[in-house]
This record gives structure tokens, sequence and C-alpha cells, in this order.
């Protein structure tokens, strides 16, 4: 397969989005893929990429990542204490693992769900651009703290949902971005009150840029799910409740950022079903 276009310097691979989708989601290089993420979002919005889908999709196990960090359980890695150097390290590479998985997650959506309206690959698109920023100011961050993306260890749960969700673009825009992703809403307040009273204020200032993108992202989520759901005659509320019990029992915490929730388009019977859901977990 070519590695650009012809007679292009942009380094995509063609002039098919979904083809430059496939193309950063399988790069194993962190920076090669977030280079690959800006000039692809770059294209679509110049509008030189096309959106014909030539192609069915192929299945996409796993995503081009490097071979650091080691991936482990959950439940190995160790707690985060921002008020230590060693805390806001650990800290910031968990962060920057998720921001990297979230470039992967975005591409897959693009590349994955065929025939949507041409707005739904162009939000998804501004989400792993956005992403792939994230992910350089964080990256930037640790190598403050003479650390780089890989010395520690991490988790694959949110590529684990990607699976489990590849079958269908509404469970997809129900789970990722609405529960999974809208969980960094809900925890970043108090991660950033945390480093403040540390006096690390530069990384308060990268979360506070995260924290904003994403309340956006998990809308854009909000408004696809709702537009599923309109287009399959489902009643949107209820199929929400109705996925979570199915998928998430167990997994839903508290605390929940109501404002930042409702600004991203969560409404209260929506609550009401995360609220419950947490209660029986515990």
């Amino acid at each position: 397969m070519s590695t650009s276009i012809p007679g292009s310097a942009t380094g995509l691979v063609s002039d098919n989005l979904f083809d430059c989708a496939m193309q950063c989601l399988a790069c194993n290089d962190p920076l090669a893929k977030c280079d690959l993420t800006h000039r692809t979002a770059a294209a679509l919005r110049a509008g030189d990429l096309c959106l014909d889908s030539l192609h069915p999709p192929e299945t996409v196990d796993i995503p081009g990542r490097p071979q650091r960090p080691r991936l482990v359980a959950p439940r190995e890695l160790p707690r985060r204490r921002p008020g230590t150097r060693e805390g806001r390290i650990s800290l910031l590479h968990a962060l920057a693992h998720i921001e990297f998985n979230a470039i992967n997650l975005a591409w897959d959506a693009v590349y994955r769900f065929r025939g949507l309206p041409e707005e739904f690959y162009r939000d998804w698109s501004r989400v792993a651009d956005e992403e792939a920023r994230h992910f350089r100011l964080l990256c930037e961050r640790l190598n403050d703290f003479d650390a780089t993306y890989g010395d520690l260890d991490a988790h694959d749960g949110l590529w684990e949902m990607a699976c489990k969700t590849a079958h269908d673009a509404l469970v997809r825009m129900a789970l990722v971005p609405r529960v999974l992703e809208a969980r960094g809403l809900d925890v970043t307040p108090g991660i950033m009150e945390r480093v403040r009273e540390a006096g690390d204020l530069k990384t308060v200032h990268v979360l506070e840029i995260i924290l904003r993108d994403e309340i956006g992202h998990v809308q854009i989520g909000t408004r696809w799910f709702r537009y599923l759901c309109a287009q399959r005659g489902l009643e949107a509320e209820a199929t929400f409740g109705e996925l979570l019990r199915q998928y998430m029992k167990g997994r839903v915490k508290r605390p929940f950022h109501y404002q930042a929730r409702e600004q991203a388009g969560f409404n209260a019977r929506e609550m009401d079903y995360l609220e419950r859901l947490a209660s029986a977990g515990k």
C-alpha cells in the first residue's frame, strides 16, 4: 500500500477519509499518529478528502500503539497521589494514555460506522484532532518531569469497550463518550484542585484545556446517540438506561459533575439512571 497521496506532501495514504482514518488508527508511533491525525483533520476541513465508502470496514482488534506502556489489569496500577512529584508523573502518564486511546477511539468511529451524515465524520475527526493535541500537551508536561509516555504501566479498558461496541454506532455513542469518557468530566475538577494545592499550576492549565474540550466531545456523543435513537424510533432516555444496565453494571461510580454533564447534554432522567446504577454497584 502506498504511504502517501501521489504527488502530495501530506503523508496521507489517499484522498479518501476512511483510508486516512485507518492509516491514523494503524500507526504505532504516538507522535506520528498525532501528526497524521492533524493532517487528516486539516485535509477534511479543507475539502481535500472524499467520503466515498469503497470498501467495508475491516475488524480492528488491536489499534496501532507502541510496545510500551505495558498493559495490565486496572487493579495492578498504583493509586495516584498528585501531591507528590511521583504522583503527578503517574497521573500525567495515566491521562496521556487515556488521550492516546481517545485518538484511536475517535478514528475508529470515523472508520467503522458508515452511511451516516457527513457531519458525523467531521465531528469525530475534530475530536481526534483535539485528543491528539491533548496527548501532546500531557507528553510535554511529562517531559518537564524527565518522564515520557511508556515509562509506566497502563490498562486497556477504553479500547476493550470499543471492541464490545464495534457492532453498533448507537451502542458506541451511548457507552464510550457518554459513560467512559464522561467519567473525566466527573473526576477532573477534583484532580485539578489537588494539583493546584500542590502548586503545580502548569498542570492545572493543561487540565483546564482538556476539561473544556472534553465537555464538547461528550456533547458530540450525546448528539449522535440521540440522532441514531430517533432514526430507529427509539426513546433515547430509556435506551440509555437499558444499555447502562446491559453493559455497565457495577462499573458506574460517583461522584458525578452535574454541571459539566448538563453542558454535555445529559438530562435529569439520564442522571437518575446513572445515580441508581452507582447505588446498585456499591
